[in-house]
């Protein structure tokens, strides 16, 4: 009796290039690297930047063994499931505040530009603050992706190309994203995490990849320059607590209201209207707070 042979995974083929040449005219020391497997992107990048390697780079992990996702919570993927990987920049706001809430506008944007009109049935691809992506139909919200921030304070001092007359920034940031892309394992969840082949079919891992990242640069430079302010109104139309019960991790409930200019949660309590900023504060829907995770 013969053996079957093994089906094998083809390789993703990354668009490397593409995205090196629409991201290096504004970026000249920008590159892209590919790597099959790592604990995780972002705490590579932060170990680079340690070592003092801050230049801009796109890092994509095909493989994450110890994927950190906010809170330390694990982000681990599969060859093809999901889209890995961090971007690394300096960068110098004048105010940090609503950079996740920024960069999920940009991702949300880039990946389903249009929304679907409330009630169609269609899946909306909203924003969970402060730092989640996810589909909402109006019967059962479901995690697509996530982000995670990160900065350090030890990048080196050096003249900035886009700025000559003022220095680089002191401080360099690594945006972590991950994205589910094909329905995902969801032993043990209430609810099947969601993957973005529910509204691209046909969408898969380096197809993402050069959909979201140009843009995302724009992004980050709109921000660098403007703030969250600009971006406000464009994270609200996706926002999936807007009027909805929440619980707060201090045993708090309330009313979502939006954000302010900041970036800040407003949700209202007994004890009046409350704006929520720091990272460590878990924001979730009342019905599934025992449930759902960031």
């Amino acid at each position: 009796m013969s053996q079957q042979p093994q089906t094998q995974t083809p390789p993703l083929r990354w668009p490397a290039e593409a995205l090196w040449e629409a991201i290096a005219p504004q970026w000249p020391s920008f590159s892209v690297e590919v790597l099959p497997r790592i604990d995780s992107s972002n705490s590579e990048l932060m170990r680079r930047a340690r070592a003092g390697q801050c230049e801009p780079i796109l890092l994509v992990a095909e493989q994450q063994t110890a994927g950190r996702g906010r809170l330390g919570r694990q982000w681990l993927g599969q060859l093809g499931d999901s889209l890995l990987f961090s971007l690394g920049l300096p960068l110098a706001p004048q105010d940090w505040s609503g950079l996740s809430l920024a960069v999920g506008v940009s991702v949300a944007e880039s990946l389903q530009a249009v929304l679907p009109p409330l009630g169609s049935g269609q899946p909306r691809l909203c924003l969970k603050w402060p730092n989640d992506l996810w589909l909402c139909d109006g019967r059962s919200d479901r995690k697509l992706g996530g982000i995670l921030v990160e900065t350090a304070n030890f990048v080196p001092m050096q003249t900035d190309a886009r700025h000559p007359t003022r220095p680089a920034a002191t401080r360099y940031v690594v945006i972590g994203i991950g994205l589910n892309l094909r329905p995902q394992d969801s032993t043990g969840l209430s609810l099947p995490a969601a993957c973005l082949q529910e509204i691209h079919a046909e969408m898969d891992a380096p197809g993402a990849l050069l959909q979201v990242v140009p843009a995302l640069v724009a992004m980050l430079q709109s921000f660098e320059a403007y703030g969250f302010a600009p971006i406000q109104a464009r994270f609200e139309v996706r926002d999936a607590l807007q009027n909805r019960s929440v619980v707060l991790s201090d045993g708090q409930t309330g009313s979502a209201h939006g954000v302010g200019e900041d970036g800040a949660l407003r949700v209202m309590t007994t004890q009046g209207m409350q704006h929520i900023t720091s990272a460590e504060v878990s924001v979730r829907p009342a019905y599934a707070a025992a449930t759902l995770s960031i």
